[in-house]
């Protein structure tokens, strides 16, 4: 076994599409990921295999999964079964931290 390190600050924020930004960092089985979401992004439904933990550290945000959907601001939890469509829409000017952990880890996320 080899040891995994970063500094967060050092990692290369990635360009998703306009309005939306992503740092990540993986181990073996799971992958963190801050997402920043811009006011007036489009959003994108979208599903994976991954199970997604939703962690919004700032702003407000309507998360839609399925047919449901929920208000989420900073604090706000939510969890993202695999193989559903969901997606984000930022509620106000402020952009939206969001923090996820996805399980099993993302390899397209590498970092």
């Amino acid at each position: 076994m080899s040891m995994k390190a970063a500094n967060w600050n050092t990692l290369q924020e990635v360009l998703v599409r306009e309005g939306v930004t992503r740092k990540a960092f993986s181990g073996e089985g799971a992958t963190l990921a801050l997402h920043v979401l811009q006011p007036g992004h489009e959003p994108k439904p979208h599903s994976h295999a991954y199970e997604q933990i939703v962690y919004i550290l700032s702003g407000k945000v309507k998360f839609h999964i399925g047919e449901e959907s929920v208000l989420l601001e900073a604090g706000g939890l939510l969890a993202v079964p695999p193989n559903v469509t969901h997606y984000a829409e930022v509620v106000g000017d402020e952009p939206v931290y969001n923090l996820d952990v996805f399980t099993p880890k993302r390899d397209e996320y590498a970092s």
